[in-house]
């Protein structure tokens, strides 16, 4: 615990004084490349267009300098036409020719301008844009899930989030690992690349308005710590976290959490009840994926139901109530009423399940 102290102190500290800019994001349908490409091609193309005319109607142009208009003369004048008002060297003298520029390279000219605006808007102003990028992404973020650290337990709880019908953009991934965040954002997810231990860094994913947080980091200290930050922030956050060592699971929970898994207990288990049967495991694993054939579902009690057993549950079988938050199994005589406030766990069948 010494060194958990040490490390809740330094990190207290480094949230007082950092003022790091942290921008979350969430992935673009289009590379920044494309943005580029698009805009080059279409100057290409317009410049190609106005050489192309020009070339045909070189009857219509008058050159000062040596009174000949070569395909070398027509670049050059294309090109100073575009981009500025001209040198007066190579003038138009048609009539035809002299309108095609003040009503065709003239609108050009503004494209081109706009155009260079554009592109210097996206990569010399990019920082303003991520930064605007980011305050819709929060306005948008309400109800959401936090999910601290995307190493193989995070990843494998957000496939399996939505698997189970969560929608990608109401996930927000913090993590400082940027090949873990572009594995997050390519399945759409908000990402943050930032150190959850900070206060600053949960206020950017609006955690006060956040629905649950899920908390794996990979060490307990800093698990830890990131729960306390997240509970000093949000008071009524759902969080759940996960733990290595067995000791650390009464910490974990007087930081605030709601939930408290350890993966080799959990893990050990499993195994154990292979002993009892061989598919023991297998329907384990089954009720705790997405995917599987069964779901345990956790609810609160219906209104219809109020009054009746919890065996007389019309979509699943019921397993146990939480009333007032203690737990009943189906065995026990407070099952066989249920009341207003009551929680109910039961198994219900995959909707795709014939």
């Amino acid at each position: 615990m010494s060194s958990f102290t040490r490390i809740l102190e330094t990190n207290m500290s480094k949230n007082v004084d950092s003022e790091a800019l942290v921008v979350l994001r969430r992935n673009s349908r289009r590379p920044v490349w494309f943005g580029l490409f698009w805009r080059a091609a279409i100057i290409v193309g317009l410049i190609g267009f106005l050489v192309l005319f020009h070339w045909l109607e070189r009857d219509g142009l008058k050159d000062s300098h040596d009174g000949h208009v070569s395909f070398l003369d027509v670049i050059y004048f294309t090109m100073i036409s575009a981009t500025t008002t001209g040198y007066g060297d190579i003038v138009p003298i048609a009539d035809h020719t002299r309108l095609f520029d003040a009503l065709v390279v003239t609108p050009i000219r503004i494209m081109f301008l706009l155009i260079f605006i554009g592109t210097t808007y996206l990569f010399v102003a990019r920082r303003s844009w991520e930064r605007w990028q980011m305050k819709r992404i929060q306005h948008d973020l309400k109800n959401h899930i936090v999910v601290t650290g995307f190493g193989t337990q995070n990843s494998r709880a957000v496939a399996e989030l939505i698997a189970a019908g969560s929608q990608p953009e109401d996930i927000v991934v913090i993590d400082m690992d940027e090949e873990r965040l572009v594995r997050a954002q390519a399945l759409g997810c908000n990402v943050l690349n930032a150190d959850a231990t900070r206060d600053q860094s949960l206020r950017v994913v609006q955690i006060e308005r956040a629905r649950s947080m899920i908390i794996s980091a990979g060490r307990d200290d800093t698990s830890i710590l990131i729960c306390l930050t997240a509970r000093h922030l949000a008071p009524r956050l759902r969080i759940s976290i996960s733990v290595r060592v067995q000791d650390n699971e009464i910490p974990a929970r007087r930081a605030g959490a709601d939930v408290v898994i350890n993966p080799l207990d959990f893990a050990g288990l499993l195994l154990a009840t292979a002993d009892g049967g061989e598919h023991i495991a297998d329907y384990l694993s089954d009720l705790a994926s997405a995917k599987g054939k069964v779901q345990l579902i956790q609810r609160e009690v219906e209104p219809q139901e109020v009054g009746r057993s919890l065996k007389q549950l019309s979509q699943g079988l019921g397993l146990r109530i939480i009333r007032n938050g203690v737990p009943y199994g189906f065995w026990r005589p407070q099952v066989a009423a249920l009341e207003p406030g009551d929680v109910i766990m039961e198994i219900r069948p995959t909707i795709n399940e014939p």
